[in-house]
């Protein structure tokens, strides 16, 4: 069963990406090395961290009255 959540901010975001991972039984360190990226990466992006690209695609989304919404798909492999 999918699950669907409206992402207003990085904060939003970052909630939804860790259920996703969360659901996918992965930690952030096994998440991280399957992307090639640190885990300390992934942390920031949780937390929703601000950072110069999130806050631009935010104000533009605000702005042009754009709504994202992010969607989780169960996995049925592990690829």
């Amino acid at each position: 069963m999918a699950v669907r959540g409206t992402v207003s901010g990085p904060e939003s975001l970052g909630r939804i990406l860790q259920q996703a991972r969360l659901l996918n039984g992965w930690s952030q360190r096994e998440l991280a090395a399957r992307i090639g990226t640190s885990q300390r990466y992934i942390w920031e992006i949780e937390s929703g961290k601000p950072s110069i690209y999130t806050e631009r695609l935010f104000a533009v989304l605000r702005e042009t009255g754009t709504q994202l919404t992010a969607t989780i798909e169960p996995r049925s492999d592990d690829g």
